[in-house]
Order: C-alpha cells, then structure tokens, then sequence
C-alpha cells in the first residue's frame, strides 16, 4: 500500500465522523442560536469530530472490524456528547 493509498483509507475511516460532527455542528448553529451564540461553529465541530474519531477507534478495536451497527451508534455518542457537553457549560 503507498502513502497515499494510506492517507485514502484513513481519510475514509474517519470521514464518517468528521462529516457527522460539522452537519451537527451547523444544526446546533441553526437550531440552538441564542445558546450557542457564544460558541464557534469551528469548536463545535472540532470537540465532535475528536469524539468521533476516538468513537470510531475505540469500536474498531472494541468490535474488530469496522462498518457494525454498535460502533455506529458509539459515533452517533462520540459526536454528540461533547457538543452537549459545550452546549450545557455555556449557559
């Protein structure tokens, strides 16, 4: 495999997570404009998208393998609870 096929599958790994934290993170913009006023959108995503990565890491070597329901469902967590999180601490 060469670097860049490396850097493609990675990429793709974790592309899940980091699409998932930004359409979260303009929801939460949009939604949510009084509370989250404070809040960048750039930090909303980048608290949910290391979520996510952590999330897709930890069901990986969890469930061995990736693409299964449960380490889906620990994406959906990973993702939301640090954007909660922001959104509880800054009210």
């Amino acid at each position: 495999m060469s670097p860049l096929d490396a850097f493609w599958h990675l990429a793709n790994l974790f592309a899940p997570a980091w699409g998932l934290a930004a359409l979260l993170a303009v929801a939460i913009k949009g939604l949510w404009r009084r509370q989250a006023r404070s809040l960048a959108w750039r930090q909303l995503w980048g608290w949910g998208s290391l979520g996510g990565t952590v999330a897709v890491v930890v069901a990986l070597a969890v469930l061995g393998r990736d693409g299964r329901m449960a380490g889906y469902a620990l994406l959906v967590l990973g993702v939301a609870l640090p954007q909660w999180w922001l959104l509880s601490i800054k009210r």
